[in-house]
């Protein structure tokens, strides 16, 4: 008689859900949001102004100056965000503060939908190393739209990840999935859509992981995202496609350029790099970049082999796809541009690490977590680095501003007062005037309704140096203007007050 022996495959350890650990995630995630909470407060808070793309949303809230022309490609999200405050103080410090402590308990908040599909030590790892780039510390206290496109998009795909995971979607996880892209969409409608895309494609399309409740509730969120934008431009600019066009056309229009090497030279401190035609100014500030696409290869397959492979490579596809119009359609380069991709790829990111430096065969713990450590503590050097410089640039653009706003003030352009010409859009602000331009993506006005406005109130254009004042401008008042920090000066022109027998007058100092 045979003895039959019965071969048994083990099965796949289950991933242990962080939760389910005494204390969770929640305390070591609350520490990363204090972090980048007190590194915001104590380095780019103090003394920063208002830049030129935040005192447009700001104006529309309130603030210090009338709405400031909109142009199409911008979305009224972030003003919504800030009009608690700007409606209630023109103090930049407040706001900066309120939008430090939103963006740190929002970080939190993300991270944390993710803690039934992720270990601890992985969104930790992910949350340090996203909050620790120069453009998330710098833009996290901004009235600018990016970081929370960026904490959107991670808490939607976590909200997508579940039920991938789990095969199950509750209705929890269908409206957070939906929320989430309808804030992203508020905030910029194209970022909405290319988060939107491969989430829904994933619970759709994808074999054994159709989950047709989620994607509607996709599908909605963008659409209810996206409402406010397709409004206004029925309202405004005679329809969807009318907008889009000349969205595009600001834009330099949207077509095949690839900008890798632009967003590359810009990691070194730059903005915005509109032409982005500089030389290789510090290329070390790059380098993490450079190696970022392998750990994040390296991080799906190590994910793969401890279970949680389908949601980190989620996470890597959406976070590419939200990449990719910025990288290969748009012919410039800001960094701001990317924070959504790389909140999303600090997930396989961190997976990698974590396993190189604390599950690695042969790695001892205790002197895994030192050298995870150390890692971490060079990227956040090398970072901060950046955003003090970065910072410093900030504030000495900002006072440049204040101090021609100053001028102008002290000549008389004061509230009620119209400003027009080179940089004028920040200046009217700090001046507390309204903003019109004749030519222009934002151009919103025409010379003879300028000189109209010159009869009511005081009325100044802004000369960039090297350029003649315009013709247009009459008879006109010079107004000196400081240089600042050793630029060349700017020059500014009071518009003559025009009489009803065709005579003018500068108007003078009040």
């Amino acid at each position: 008689m045979h003895e039959t022996r019965v071969r048994t495959t083990a099965p796949e350890p289950a991933v242990t859900a962080p939760h389910d650990r005494p204390g969770g995630p929640l305390p070591w995630l609350t520490a990363v949001g204090l972090a980048f909470l007190v590194l915001q407060l104590v380095v780019v808070v103090p003394g920063s102004g208002l830049a030129w793309d935040e005192t447009v949303y700001v104006s529309q809230a309130g603030g210090n100056a009338p709405p400031a022309f909109f142009s199409a490609p911008r979305a009224r999200g972030i003003s919504y965000l800030v009009a608690p405050v700007a409606a209630l103080t023109a103090s930049t410090a407040v706001l900066r503060i309120y939008l430090a402590l939103l963006s740190a308990g929002a970080l939190v908040a993300a991270l944390y939908v993710w803690r039934k599909v992720l270990p601890t030590p992985v969104l930790v790892c992910a949350g340090a190393f996203f909050a620790g780039l120069w453009p998330t510390l710098f833009y996290g206290s901004a009235a600018m739209p990016n970081p929370w496109c960026a904490l959107g998009a991670l808490a939607a795909t976590g909200w997508v990840a579940r039920p991938v995971r789990d095969g199950a979607a509750g209705r929890r996880e269908a409206v957070g999935a939906g929320a989430a892209v309808a804030i992203v969409a508020l905030m910029r409608p194209a970022d909405g859509f290319w988060l939107a895309l491969p989430l829904v494609l994933a619970v759709v399309v994808v074999p054994g992981r159709r989950r047709p409740g989620v994607g509607a509730a996709l599908v909605a969120g963008l659409v209810a995202g996206c409402a406010p934008w397709t409004a206004e431009a029925y309202a405004r600019y005679g329809g969807l496609g009318a907008r889009l066009h000349r969205a595009g056309e600001i834009q330099g229009g949207l077509g095949w350029n690839i900008a890798v090497d632009d967003h590359l030279r810009a990691l070194a401190g730059r903005t915005l790099c509109r032409p982005c035609d500089i030389g290789w100014e510090s290329p070390g500030t790059a380098l993490w970049l450079t190696v970022l696409p392998v750990l994040v290869v390296v991080g799906v397959v190590v994910a793969r082999r401890s279970g949680r492979g389908a949601v980190v490579l989620l996470a890597a596809l959406t976070g590419l796809s939200m990449a990719v119009p910025y990288l290969f359609l748009v012919g410039y380069a800001a960094p701001r541009f990317l924070l959504p991709a790389y909140a999303l790829l600090s997930v396989p990111l961190a997976e990698c690490l974590v396993h190189l430096f604390m599950r690695a065969r042969h790695a001892r713990r205790p002197g895994g977590v030192a050298l995870l450590a150390l890692v971490l503590a060079a990227h956040l050097t090398a970072q901060f680095l950046v955003v003090s410089h970065v910072v410093r640039v900030s504030r000495a653009t900002t006072a440049r501003f204040t101090a021609m706003a100053g001028a102008l003030n002290r000549s008389g352009v004061k509230p009620p007062c119209v400003v027009s010409g080179a940089d004028a859009v920040p200046i009217a602000y700090y001046a507390g005037c309204a903003s019109r331009q004749t030519a222009g993506h934002d151009a919103s006005t025409t010379p003879a309704a300028l000189r109209e406005a010159a009869r009511h109130v005081p009325t100044a254009v802004l000369v960039a140096p090297g350029e003649a004042p315009p013709a247009w401008a009459g008879d006109r008042r010079t107004v000196p203007l400081p240089p600042g920090n050793g630029a060349a000066s700017y020059r500014g022109y009071v518009l003559p007050v025009v009489a009803p027998d065709g005579t003018g007058q500068a108007r003078r100092p009040r």
